[in-house]
């Protein structure tokens, strides 16, 4: 199973977000490459436990069902899914580089993952598997968004 706590999985996102340029146009969606680095940096923040999000009613009722579907192995994510508006990115622009760098610095901290309570504003309460899959296929989503 992919996961962002296997050493092999982490190193090929980490290559793809590397080889990540502002040149690369986004193949579907709204974001600009630098957006998308700082939408997943946060993604990452919340994951991580750095953030702490409310559940969303919405969530309460139907997160465990879509969270069961979403995490289905070998189904990358839709394109086009909507995006929570606390990860909406209103900035156009920033420094690219440092933005890169701050979302490779948080993949790096999976290493040593301890939010073991992690609950996911929409899909409730997710178990250290579920959320080393997540992580792993919202970085890959975003990486083919941008064709790396």
């Amino acid at each position: 199973m992919t996961s962002m706590f296997n050493p092999v999985h982490a190193d090929n996102i980490i290559s793809r977000i590397r080889s990540l340029t502002p040149e690369h146009e986004a193949l579907w969606g709204k974001m600009n490459g630098y957006q998308m680095l700082k939408h997943c940096t946060l993604c990452e923040d919340m994951l991580l436990g750095h953030l702490k999000i409310k559940r969303v009613f919405i969530g309460r009722i139907i997160g465990k069902m879509i969270l069961k579907k979403a995490l289905e192995e070998g189904r990358p994510f839709g394109k086009n899914s909507p995006t929570a508006p606390l990860f909406e990115t209103t900035s156009q622009s920033g420094n690219f580089e440092e933005q890169r760098n701050e979302w490779l610095g948080r993949i790096s901290q999976y290493e040593a993952f301890s939010n073991n309570d992690f609950v996911h504003p929409f899909f409730g309460k997710m178990n250290r598997e579920q959320v080393g899959l997540f992580a792993y296929k919202h970085a890959d989503h975003h990486l083919r968004q941008f064709g790396v």
